[in-house]
């Protein structure tokens, strides 16, 4: 990694957002500063990963991903899948509809220079990636009813209330749905039984702001697991007192546990969403990647282990 004011970056952005003029002025600031900051404006599906294993080949210092958690995790993908053991980091500049990740990790929104400032400001640090199968994530996989309501919810009621759509969305989904059977294999052994929402941490937030792997950290070699059990309408407010207390020895509904790697499979296809980008399947592999790749985080993160002790 060079070090400031000779790191090269290369910002992967799409073209709406390369059009906002805050974000226009916040990048010649930082090329005043010095800084060489190189642009990749994306046109459609494909092209951030494209993009981005450009850049681990031309051994850029920083990849930035301008984006939501969408764009942020073709930019993780198409970075390991140039290279598996790559000498690059990944910065954010949060813009789109969900940005958990960056959320997650108190990087700025809605100020793309402070968001670059933190960039050139700040060193690189190695952080987690979780793979399932040949993919992988940085944030969260949903799946059961939570990744179906994702993919059902328009992109004009997204824009129109934010996160707040994914809940109203799968309130009405959850009524619809009947639970998915399958197995959980854990090194621990296996168990079977149903479920209705899962979700599979390496970050904490989901759905615009929900907090669905609490304890997570990205950076103690682990994925954190939630799921829910099958319910009916006299549960809710059960279900309620759980989610607050989700490792509770005694829960019935809500199930929470950490696992350095475990085997789904279902007997009907299960859709996940991986930081949001839909993926369908029967078997699942999941691992957690101890420290894969590095990030450009603000210091003390809330999610690494540095920032809780």
């Amino acid at each position: 990694m060079s070090d400031s004011p000779n790191r090269w970056m290369r910002i992967i952005v799409n073209g709406k957002s390369a059009g906002d003029p805050a974000f226009r002025e916040a990048v010649a600031t930082i090329r005043e500063q010095g800084y060489r900051l190189e642009m990749r404006v994306t046109w459609e599906g494909g092209d951030a990963a494209r993009y981005a294993g450009e850049a681990v080949k031309d051994q850029v210092d920083v990849v930035i991903a301008a984006g939501g958690d969408g764009t942020i995790n073709e930019v993780v993908n198409g970075i390991l899948q140039a290279d598996d053991a790559p000498n690059v980091a990944v910065g954010i500049v949060p813009y789109g509809t969900a940005n958990d990740f960056a959320t997650g990790c108190g990087i700025p929104k809605g100020d793309p220079l402070a968001a670059l400032t933190l960039i050139t400001e700040n060193e690189p640090v190695p952080i987690d990636v979780g793979r399932v199968n040949d993919r992988y994530f940085i944030n969260v996989a949903s799946g059961g009813f939570g990744a179906e309501v994702t993919t059902a919810t328009s992109p004009e009621l997204k824009k129109a209330i934010g996160g707040a759509a994914y809940a109203l969305t799968g309130i009405v989904a959850a009524a619809k749905m009947s639970p998915y059977q399958g197995k959980l294999i854990t090194p621990d052994g296996e168990e079977e039984g149903e479920m209705i929402i899962g979700a599979v941490g390496n970050g904490r937030l989901a759905g615009g702001g929900f907090e669905v792997c609490p304890k997570a950290l990205l950076d103690d070699g682990l994925l954190d697991v939630m799921s829910v059990r099958d319910l009916d309408i006299l549960d809710l407010g059960n279900l309620v007192r759980e989610l607050m207390n989700m490792d509770a020895e005694d829960n019935r509904l809500v199930s929470y546990r950490q696992l350095p790697s475990f085997e789904i499979h279902t007997e009907r296809p299960l859709q996940l969403n991986l930081d949001g980008e839909p993926i369908q399947g029967k078997s699942f592999r999941f691992e957690a990647l101890p420290r894969k790749l590095a990030f450009v985080l603000p210091p003390g993160a809330p999610l690494t282990q540095s920032s809780e002790s």
